[in-house]
């Protein structure tokens, strides 16, 4: 009898392992016995590629989010097209990620490969979850301490990225059912959204809320009034779609809570950034973030932390690549 009950425990506890989520293998200090310092080996790449441009900073941040609302986080964003394969990072939504981010992802994998233990022992998903701390805390955000253990993507098909993207023209019910979608709450996605204070877009994404927003209104009534017609000056009618401007137009190369304080203010670029002060349901949120730099950043840490948990890949479900472009 005895037997019996100690079969049925082992069993119990085998069957709860096995139903456990992907993420929970996640946790800080994962490489300690493989790759010990590979959290300075990355911060150090991470700052030289800073050092040569800012762009670094929303590059990389965005690459992440892109990353993981697509397939989870496993860096299937960062896979090449070839042969038959259009990739993610060909998709229509993607093809505004700038090189740099990538670039950051790529120097800080050949960093960590330098050394002998480390080689082809850390994921390429991981890099790009430690990049994404970095550049934050670089630019003057919050640092705070990744969960690792994450392995890379098998697949990446540009196809797997239709309606997993937020969209510049979203209204808070479209904003909140993606981010749910992913495991996310309203608030998590009001926090996540400030990663726009240091991000910029290409004139094409906003133009309609400047020239054409609706028939009795040409410019969008919610927008500054100055503000609006600053960004007609940045980007004529006939204006090159990819000329990029600022998404925070007061302090553009600083992570920091005055994201808020410009959407009281009718300055938010996107309907979707600029929904979250006009909508009564997140305004409450906007208003005590835009005066407590402190409640954001902690209300920031943990929404990141959270997106980096999405879909996350192990077993034989992944693998960790030797190229990030390619698989292995």
């Amino acid at each position: 009898m005895g037997q019996f009950i100690n079969l049925v425990v082992v069993l119990s506890l085998s069957l709860s392992f096995c139903l456990l989520p992907a993420s929970a293998q996640l946790r800080q200090n994962y490489y300690a016995n493989t790759c010990p310092n590979v959290e300075n080996i990355v911060r150090a790449a991470v700052a030289k590629k800073f050092s040569q441009t800012f762009v670094t900073v929303p590059a990389t941040i965005r690459l992440f989010f892109h990353d993981c609302f697509v397939q989870g986080c496993d860096a299937s964003v960062i896979i090449a097209s070839s042969g038959g394969n259009t990739a993610e990072k060909d998709h229509p939504d993607n093809l505004s990620l700038a090189g740099d981010g990538f670039d950051t992802v790529i120097k800080a994998k050949e960093a960590v490969d330098v050394v002998p233990s480390c080689r082809n022992k850390v994921s390429c998903a991981d890099i790009l979850a430690m990049a994404t701390r970095d550049v934050i805390a670089l630019s003057g955000g919050p640092s705070y301490a990744v969960e690792l253990g994450r392995l890379d993507g098998l697949s990446s098909t540009a196809a797997s990225v239709n309606g997993k993207l937020p969209q510049p023209f979203f209204n808070l019910n479209q904003l909140n059912s993606l981010f749910a979608a992913n495991g996310l709450t309203q608030t998590d996605m009001i926090a996540l959204s400030a990663a726009h204070t240091v991000g910029f877009s290409h004139c094409g994404k906003f133009a309609n809320r400047i020239y054409n927003f609706s028939r009795q209104n040409a410019v969008d009534p919610t927008l500054n009034q100055a503000y609006a017609t600053q960004l007609q000056q940045m980007c004529p009618r006939n204006v090159d779609p990819i000329i990029a401007i600022n998404m925070d137009p007061n302090t553009p190369r600083k992570f920091d809570n005055v994201y808020y304080q410009n959407l009281q203010k009718g300055q938010g670029l996107f309907t979707s950034d600029q929904v979250l002060f006009t909508d009564q349901r997140s305004k409450p949120t906007v208003n005590a973030w835009a005066t407590n730099s402190q409640a954001f950043n902690q209300a920031f840490i943990t929404a990141i932390t959270k997106l980096g948990r999405v879909g996350v890949k192990t077993g034989k479900n992944g693998n960790i690549r030797r190229n990030c472009a390619d698989f292995n």
